[in-house]
């Protein structure tokens, strides 16, 4: 918990970590609270008909034991990696605290991915079960044969054979606890990064990270929780700004959560659910906000009465700002962080004021500085690359069987984003770029190697290369430079079969929103494509 101050100055001086040797994320989260207020409200489950299913601490403690003695019954083991791939339900909620009792590792997958997408995150990290639902199941079912280490699939909707019944072994199995005792720098969690500079990598998180995320959430969130809070966020609980900016530290404050999320983002049906559930603190991504300006969306004639709102993955710009406040009635505060060490920076209209451009100041108990390329900490106004100093109970254990990348992470004692940027006298942020090649669109962070990989195995393909361009909506988007074989005609009918082919195959936002069909690409003496110059050169012809 934070401390109570009067402004950050005074925060940061009296801010100390209590993070203890042993802890657990299930026993945080809910047990704690079942123990002393069982039929507290935990989850308000809503899908979108019928009446909202309540959830309540008592009940998510025992359910979450009783599945966690299933896995157990199926081999699962500390240490042991469990995918996840489930949207915002109950179940996912389940089985990340049955997980994590056995002191195994949760690998959280987006239900959107392609069957590529999953096969390498389930191949790479030698998950040996999977609890999904049908569609989920269907995806995985032809790539059993080359996932020689995932032993048993739960699906919590009927599903043929070798599927098992995710509800029925909860009602088999005992409820005695089988919680091990794990230390807070036991591994937890394996979050995969969006293959940034390369195929992604699994950020390994111990159960220590829900406590560095807490005066993260805190900030942005105008001191959370206050009386009445009620949390939501269209994110997706399988990244780590629904799962860990929202999910799990508002358990911690016993702050009930509320769970839906549609296919695609609805402005109007975004409202209807925070009218509907009385949610007053969310984390909005930034085009979803844009999203809720374009459709001209009027919140408080809606009966959305937010306390908060939290903006983070990219710039928002001031217009989108000042509109949402006047919409929203309150205060928006961004906030920044990567897979890697996240809510790490923020604003707090209620300690210290905005400033135009800038992200916000670093978050007490995080040492944010601008470093260069020896990992010297710079002056006020020099530009170079964010940085979080270690150890920090943010931070990630490293990336899983990478050592060599954990090690490149690292310029001494500092972490460093790859993303640049400045500070002022003040200690205000401001973010300038990236040293890689990083697409930001719509919040996601998505690396081009990825999706070169899969345009590549398309048959009309010789070569190609993905950038970011500007779009007014989503900041960037998807665009693919492709060279085709020969013989082959470029055209619109095969730009749009291309587009499916990669849809189809990793995940709606990663697809490529605009193709140009090019004689060659510019390469490296090495063969390597220089997507700098290709940045150049769709920004001379956008002048």
């Amino acid at each position: 918990m934070l401390p109570v101050a009067r402004s950050l100055e005074e925060l940061q001086s009296r801010f100390r970590w209590r993070i203890p040797e042993r802890f657990n994320i299930a026993r945080g989260c809910i047990d704690r609270h079942a123990e002393r207020r069982p039929k507290a409200l935990a989850l308000i489950e809503d899908r979108g008909e019928g009446p909202p299913r309540m959830w309540t601490m008592g009940e998510l403690a025992r359910l979450s034991r009783r599945f966690a003695n299933a896995l157990a019954v199926h081999g699962i083991a500390r240490g042991d990696r469990v995918a996840i791939l489930l949207g915002q339900r109950v179940e996912t909620l389940l089985a990340h605290l049955a997980i994590y009792r056995l002191g195994a590792i949760a690998v959280p997958l987006f239900a959107l991915f392609g069957p590529d997408a999953l096969a390498f995150r389930l191949a790479d990290s030698g998950a040996r079960a999977l609890i999904t639902d049908a569609a989920g199941f269907e995806k995985v079912t032809p790539l059993l044969q080359t996932l020689p280490a995932l032993k048993t699939i739960w699906s919590v909707e009927p599903a043929p054979s070798p599927a098992r019944s995710f509800w029925s072994d909860c009602e088999q199995s005992g409820e005695q606890d089988p919680t091990v005792d794990t230390l807070a720098d036991d591994p937890a969690l394996l979050i995969y990064t969006s293959g940034t500079t390369g195929q992604p990598k699994g950020a390994l998180h111990a159960h220590r990270v829900l406590l560095g995320h807490l005066p993260g959430v805190q900030l942005p969130h105008e001191l959370f929780p206050q009386p009445k809070d009620r949390f939501w966020t269209p994110a997706d609980w399988a990244w780590i700004g629904g799962l860990l900016d929202v999910l799990l530290p508002s358990l911690w404050f016993a702050v009930p959560v509320v769970a839906y999320r549609a296919r695609r983002f609805d402005p109007e049906e975004a409202l209807a659910v925070m009218a509907r559930h009385g949610v007053r603190n969310v984390f909005m991504p930034p085009t979803a906000l844009r999203l809720l300006r374009r459709a001209e969306v009027k919140p408080l004639r809606a009966g959305v009465h937010l306390r908060s709102i939290g903006c983070g993955g990219e710039r928002l710009g001031d217009e989108t700002v000042i509109w949402a406040e006047e919409a929203f009635g309150c205060a928006v505060n961004e906030f920044y962080g990567q897979t890697e060490a996240n809510l790490v920076v923020s604003c707090c209209r209620t300690l210290f004021p905005r400033r135009s451009g800038s992200m916000g100041r670093p978050v007490p108990g995080h040492e944010v500085a601008i470093v260069d390329d020896q990992g010297t900490a710079l002056g006020p106004g020099e530009v170079g690359v964010i940085a979080v100093r270690r150890p920090d109970p943010v931070m990630f254990l490293g990336y899983w069987n990478q050592p060599e990348a954990t090690q490149a992470k690292f310029r001494g004692d500092w972490l460093v984003t790859g993303d640049l940027g400045r500070q002022d006298e003040s200690g205000y942020l401001t973010y300038l770029g990236r040293e890689d090649d990083v697409i930001n669109s719509a919040g996601y962070r998505i690396g081009p190697a990825e999706i070169e990989d899969c345009l590549m195995r398309h048959p009309a393909v010789a070569l190609c290369a993905v950038i970011g361009v500007p779009d007014p909506l989503r900041g960037e988007r998807v665009k693919a430079f492709v060279v085709l074989k020969p013989g082959i005609a470029p055209g619109p009918e095969l730009a749009t079969e291309i587009q499916e082919f990669v849809k189809a195959r990793l995940a709606a936002h990663e697809y490529p929103r605009e193709i140009s069909f090019v004689e060659a690409l510019p390469l490296t003496a090495t063969g390597k494509v220089r997507r700098s110059e290709l940045r150049a050169r769709e920004m001379a012809t956008r002048s």
